[in-house]
């Protein structure tokens, strides 16, 4: 056996799911960058998509029975905490997914194999490889096992991010979610550069940069609660 085979045995370990399709997990563990665009590469941006859902669905019906007396404003900030991309990549740290992730030469060097955006993207991939080989039941399993120690972080300020805590503001003015989209991206596929925008009605829209879409999310979220600080 490789060394990246070891490492994927191992992790199956970690998870307590043995996978009877092993390209599944190959292939929730490589990132884009693997071949640099020279060869095709079955990497895991569509798992992620299908493990963000697989995450927003486990996470919600997880607590709505811990807080079943809470309403929809309460429980929406919880749902944030929990899955994040600061929250997603604590639990990549966890199960140690930086270090199995496969990836072109260029990228490590660059840190992309500890970038909180890369890391998130990975366990949500996982999380999307175990549902299609295991079930919606197996998925909920490692979702509670890898998510309890979010749980129990749940409410403390250091578990809420910029996006959280603008998206609290927001809410104690009365008014709708803040908004985010894309304005800018440069760079090559496995090392771009985002830049966000964010809005919330009645305020000047704010922008930030980061090198994914989430980072360049909470940066902008960031500014723009900043400024609002700043004013008061």
């Amino acid at each position: 056996m490789t060394a990246w085979a070891d490492a994927l045995v191992a992790l199956e370990q970690k998870i307590g799911h043995s996978f009877a399709d092993r390209a599944l997990l190959e292939r929730a563990m490589t990132h884009s960058s693997v071949g640099d665009g020279a060869v095709k590469v079955r990497h895991n941006e569509r798992l992620e998509f299908l493990g963000d859902r697989v995450l927003g669905l486990l996470a919600t019906e997880r607590l709505l029975a811990l807080f079943p007396d809470s309403r929809e404003g309460e429980l929406s900030p919880r749902l944030a905490n929990l899955v994040n991309g600061r929250a997603c990549a604590r639990v990549a740290r966890l199960l140690g997914l930086g270090e199995i992730m496969r990836m072109s030469a260029s990228a490590h060097r660059m840190g992309v194999r500890n970038n909180d955006g890369v890391l998130g993207d990975a366990v949500e991939a996982l999380m999307a490889a175990i549902y299609v080989d295991g079930g919606l039941e197996t998925a909920r399993a490692f979702f509670l096992s890898a998510w309890d120690e979010e749980f129990s972080l749940l409410d403390s300020p250091r578990s809420k991010d910029a996006k959280t805590r603008l998206q609290e503001w927001a809410m104690g003015l009365k008014l709708a979610v803040p908004t985010y989209s894309v304005v800018g991206q440069v760079g090559p596929d496995h090392a771009p550069r985002f830049t966000v925008e964010v809005q919330v009605r009645g305020f000047e829209p704010e922008r930030g940069e980061g090198a994914s879409r989430r980072e360049a999310e909470k940066a902008a979220a960031l500014v723009m609660l900043l400024k609002q600080e700043g004013k008061t």
